[in-house]
Parts: C-alpha cells; structure tokens; sequence
C-alpha cells in the first residue's frame, strides 16, 4: 500500500552504520528525514551525504535526525563513507541502513521498477514527532537533492503546527506568513495582532517569533 502524508510512518528494524535501527524508538520525540540512495561509490549520492553531514547542526537545532539507505550491504556503506569524508570534507554522522534485502525499500516504496528493478530512487520523506508523514519527494536518480528546500520545508511544518498559518510560494525563515481561511479577522487581531489584507482569503503578517 502507497504512504501518503498524515500516515503514520511504518516501524522497521534494520541494519545500519551506527548499527541495528529500531525505527520508531531511533527517531524518539523528534523528527526525522529517511532519504534513499540508488547505491552506494556513486557520485551524486557522495555529495548528498557530504551535504547532510555538513548540515548536520541545522538539523539539530530542529530537533531532526537524519536516516540514510542504499539497499547495498554494509560492508560496503562502510568503505564508501571513508570516501565520503575523503572527497566532501566531513564525516559522516548519522547512519546508513543497509537494506540488503529491500525490507525497507519495499515498505516505503522506494524502488520504482520503470525507473530501475533493484535499485532505489533518490525518495525523502520527512517524519514529525508523532511519527506521521509530513511529506514526501522523489527525485529521479540523475539528480541530486537541494537539502536547503528540506530545511525549508521543515521550517515551514514547525511554524505552522505551532500557529494558524500557512507559508507562501517561496517563504524561507522570517518572511511574512499567510493567516490560514478558518480564522476570522477578529481572531487574527488577538492572535497576531495588526495583519494585511490582501483580499478576504489572502492575509499576511510577520512571522511570529517562537
């Protein structure tokens, strides 16, 4: 069955770098990006693994853990990851699952078999602390990840469960966020004091802070 966003993200056992993953008890109270790889010594997915490690402070100050997967074996995740800090200038720190046996790929649908039979496609999908889907990209193979637009994203989830908005087209950290349609103009001005409007449905204030 397809995964679809407010689903609660399946639990899985699995090897790893960092050794055996229980899912659901790794991930914790906090968030979480799975991110898959079509396999292992190949160049874009070195310099997505690169990128993730670099970023691994932004990451932590969101409270998100990240969870990479190559469906090849472990012993190669552990070769390739020297070449990973060879050739991006940091070490990996956080864990590969090696999921040899497609057990993960299969659950979550990773493996696309008119883009390729075996390997996976470059899937993200990104795991509140409730353990529900809050979104899911796929990449094809050729083309590497902006990891910015997952921060983004994950800027845009936290800020919107925290308070009655939506962000627009675009929006990064401290733009001016949309005042969801269910809350009148009279709650608006006691939850975010003075605000634009636009039109009826299109009203903008600042980003709260907190």
């Amino acid at each position: 069955m397809a995964i679809r966003l407010g689903d609660t993200a399946p639990d899985f056992t699995q090897d790893s770098t960092e050794g055996p993953v229980s899912f659901h008890d790794w991930i914790g109270s906090g968030w979480c990006v799975l991110f898959s790889h079509p396999a292992d010594f190949t160049p874009v997915c070195t310099t997505e693994l690169g990128r993730v490690a670099s970023l691994k402070s932004e990451f932590d100050k969101r409270g998100v853990k990240c969870l990479a997967l190559s469906v090849d074996p472990l012993e190669d995740h552990n070769k390739w990851s020297r070449d990973i800090e060879e050739t991006q200038g940091t070490a990996l720190n956080f864990p590969i699952l090696a999921d040899a046996d497609r057990k993960v790929s299969d659950l979550y649908d990773m493996i696309h078999p008119n883009a390729d039979n075996t390997l996976t496609v470059r899937s993200v999908f990104i795991i509140d602390s409730n353990k529900k889907v809050r979104l899911i990209l796929t990449y094809p193979a050729s083309t590497g990840r902006n990891f910015d637009e997952i921060l983004r994203v994950i800027d845009s989830l936290q800020l919107t469960d925290s308070h009655k908005l939506a962000t627009p087209a675009d929006w990064k950290e401290g733009d001016d966020c949309i005042i969801v349609p269910a809350v009148s103009n009279e709650e608006a001005a006691e939850l975010f004091g003075e605000f634009t409007e636009v039109k009826p449905y299109l009203r903008t204030v600042p980003q709260p802070a907190g």
